[in-house]
């Protein structure tokens, strides 16, 4: 396919045509591509033809009139700094997609100049201009031009399709969905400032100073949920952003480079010259990358908007990858099973995942070039052990189920075997996420109130088209962090009897996972999470990951993930926890001294010291710092806006597995079957030496109301197959993904119960 260029020259040519297109007829067609009226709605060329032509309501003054010219003017000013090459194979790399990004970001600034927009017409106004009648169609990513699609009964890796009407809705590289306006500086892309428009304190300095390591522990969680809950989270959410060249870990360097030699996206983090830990390393910056502005669906101008590399719906990509790419090279090819590595020949444990052969120090910390990683569906599988034991666990599961579907149905092939096991489970994870962890978080009243509690039996006919399942800024840069607050200083291992066996510091285990290769410690790891409480959900971080993050062997000190996260949330244009608080529906604080029914006295005095404005505290830290609702972990702000993300990822997904009349649609007793999956009977069926363990992993073990059973007990239920079994002679068709076709014409248009009980019930 040849190489097409955005240039100076198409880009005159584009313009050219469009002024023709615009007054070509004189003053029988209206020149306008969006029209705002100043003190009335936003108007496009159809609506200010029916104010003007068939109402006779005439045009106010001071109205603003952007033409196609206008927009194809401002395209091609903007192509003189940015040049964009569409690639010759169907997939964007996230550079690729960042310089469109940046191509529409810089039109867009254009516009606003030279119309004087104010930040309400740049965020709601300026989008609703039709960019597919200029210049930027020769350019615009095919997966958010519009396509038809073909409904399918498994779903496509990269998520396009799951919604027919919307295709590119929660799909790989679309942009985050938004609750609340962008909050920038200066309306379009400049990270967020203070309410007075002053810059908000340093990072940081908010880090070291609320969010000091306390040591609490809460009694009721375990590490089970923090480790399933990073499982979910990298089943969400990735901002594609700069990395560095060579590792692909941490971000670009920023810090040491001069000006003229720095990333643009560069927002490093500036340590205070009497920062308590640092100043002892003189240490004086952290380098830290903004994400690459994305592309919106046809193309849209408007403020900045970063996208999502991963799809927004649960669909176990932490398994089987975010693309079909992907997911070739996780798989063995042969009886549906993915690839896995024999670590321990002779010996009676099951597999490892596969190992990392490609970009070796890619998402690791090496210290002898023998060392390899793993490979999974997630590039962050290294990340903490005890995330890639979570990896490990389900891979396992995968292909337990593979082998005994092959059982059941000796006549099916591998890629059926391979395509109903990813759809069980799918609908597995789904399962324990809205069953288990997601009460143990939220609690049954949060649930209740957000409509996200599981039917008991039956079919759930709740999905919405309507509804857009794509991950939120809000949700990604801010609230789904909350397990920052949980993280513990050190990690255990325990044996089979559930004694204590050793503890590794956090920042040991991160992007190191080698005690894996170890026989037997997979074990006494998973051991350790369903014995070991997770730190108390408040504003106490462990230093482990506030002065240790991503430590090197030579080092005494590592990054900072408070200060990542404020940053992260800065430059998204996240407002700050005043505005969530309003959106939420609760009262509001106007006052700091107001916050102390809230959070604890001392937070809340940090808190006036450190901020201007009660508004003006980033979301995260004040979501952190709130006092956790009766029955849940997590405080007002955090609950609301989690659990309306959880409420759109479950109505919002074509292919949930409660529902009923899709071509993805589980029979009665298969969906009856899986509803008696439990995380409890996933380990005890993947793990080599586990006996016995308590029936809710992700909560401590209690005699009276969350006992430890064997699991050759009955008490922890087996899903039961069989409802899978298949007549040889009546073979339905070969799988189909439900995908995309083009649209005709046009050469580039186209992508047991919720819980059993209260949890507050254990504190």
């Amino acid at each position: 396919m040849r190489v097409m260029v955005l240039t100076h020259n198409t880009l005159l040519l584009a313009c050219v045509m469009a002024c023709v297109w615009a007054w070509g007829d004189g003053h029988e067609r209206n020149p306008c591509a969006l029209q705002i009226v100043r003190g009335g709605k936003p108007r496009t060329t159809l609506q200010h033809h029916l104010f003007n032509n068939v109402l006779n309501v005439p045009t106010l003054a001071g109205s603003v009139c952007v033409t196609y010219a206008d927009v194809d003017a401002a395209l091609y000013a903007a192509s003189t700094r940015i040049t964009v090459t569409p690639p010759e194979r169907e997939e964007w790399m996230p550079e690729e997609l960042a310089r469109v990004g940046e191509l529409l970001l810089e039109a867009s600034r254009i516009i606003a100049a030279q119309y004087g927009l104010t930040h309400s017409e740049v965020i709601h106004n300026l989008p609703l201009l039709d960019t597919r009648k200029t210049a930027i169609a020769n350019v615009c990513p095919r997966f958010t031009s519009p396509m038809t699609c073909t409904p399918g009964k498994y779903r496509r890796f990269d998520g396009l399709c799951n919604n027919l009407y919307s295709p590119s809705w929660g799909a790989a590289k679309a942009v985050f969905s938004r609750f609340l306006p962008p909050d920038y500086g200066d309306g379009i892309s400049s990270p967020r400032l203070a309410l007075d428009g002053s810059p908000l304190p340093n990072s940081r300095h908010v880090s070291s100073l609320i969010h000091r390591d306390d040591g609490f522990h809460d009694h009721a969680a375990t590490l089970m949920l923090i480790a399933w809950g990073q499982l979910m989270d990298h089943d969400f959410t990735l901002t594609a952003t700069p990395l560095d060249r060579r590792t692909r870990n941490e971000f670009e360097e920023c810090c040491n480079r001069p000006p003229h030699l720095k990333n643009p996206y560069c927002m490093e983090i500036e340590i205070p010259h009497d920062d308590p830990f640092y100043r002892l390393f003189k240490f004086t910056c952290i380098d830290f990358a903004r994400g690459f502005p994305g592309v919106q669906q046809n193309c849209k101008l408007g403020p900045l908007i970063q996208f999502n590399l991963l799809t927004a719906t649960i669909d176990g990509n932490t398994v089987y990858g975010g693309s079909a790419s992907a997911a070739r090279e996780l798989r063995s090819g042969r009886g549906g099973l993915l690839r896995h590595h024999e670590a321990f020949p002779g010996l009676p444990l099951k597999a490892l995942l596969p190992l990392k052969t490609d970009i070796p120090d890619e998402g690791c910390i090496r210290s002898a070039g023998s060392q390899r990683c793993f490979l999974a569906g997630e590039i962050r599988v290294n990340e903490q052990l005890i995330l890639t034991c979570a990896h490990t666990l389900m891979m396992r599961e995968h292909n337990r189920i593979a082998l005994q579907l092959a059982v059941l149905n000796p006549h099916w092939g591998d890629e059926r075997l391979y395509q109903e096991t990813r759809r069980i489970v799918i609908a597995q994870i789904q399962h324990v996420t809205y069953n288990e962890f997601l009460p143990q978080l939220l609690g049954r009243d949060v649930m209740h109130k957000f409509d996200i509690l599981l039917q008991k039996e039956g079919y759930w006919d709740g999905y919405d088209p309507k509804v857009d399942p794509s991950i939120s800024s809000v949700f990604s840069a801010a609230a789904f962090r909350f397990g920052h607050s949980l993280l513990p200083s050190s990690v255990e291992r325990w044996s089979p009897t559930h004694k204590f066996i050793a503890s590794k510091r956090l920042h040991e285990l991160i992007r190191q996972p080698y005690d894996l290769f170890r026989p037997g410690v997979l074990d006494e790891y998973f051991m350790g999470m369903l014995n070991q409480p997770s730190q108390a959900m408040d504003d106490g971080i462990t230093q482990e990951v506030t002065n240790h993050l991503f430590e090197k062997e030579e080092d005494r000190y590592g990054f900072d993930l408070v200060a990542f996260n404020l940053q992260r949330g800065r430059e998204f244009g996240v407002p700050g926890y005043g505005a969530w608080r309003r959106f939420c529906g609760l009262e509001p604080i106007l006052s700091f001294e107001g916050l102390a029914h809230l959070m604890t006295n001392n937070t809340a005095a940090m808190y006036a010291r450190l901020y201007k404005s009660v508004d003006d505290i980033d979301v995260w830290s004040a979501g952190v710092s709130e006092r956790p609702l009766p029955g849940s972990l997590l405080g007002p702000v955090f609950s609301c806006i989690i659990g309306t993300q959880m409420q759109r990822i479950r109505r919002g997904d074509r292919y949930w597995y409660e529902l009923p009349n899709q071509p993805s649609s589980f029979t009665p007793d298969q969906l009856e079957s899986i509803r008696k999956i439990r995380l409890a009977r996933i380990l005890c069926d993947n793990t080599d030496n586990i006996e016995s363990l308590q029936v809710y992993p992700m909560v401590l073990q209690d005699p009276r109301i969350n006992p430890r059973v064997s699991c050759k007990s009955g008490i922890i239920p087996h899903m039961d197959l069989t409802p899978w079994i298949e007549v040889p002679h009546a073979l339905p068709p070969q799988p189909v993904l439900g995908g995309p076709t083009l649209k005709p014409g046009g050469s580039r248009t186209l992508a047991q119960q919720s819980f059993y009980y209260s949890f507050g019930l254990l504190r």
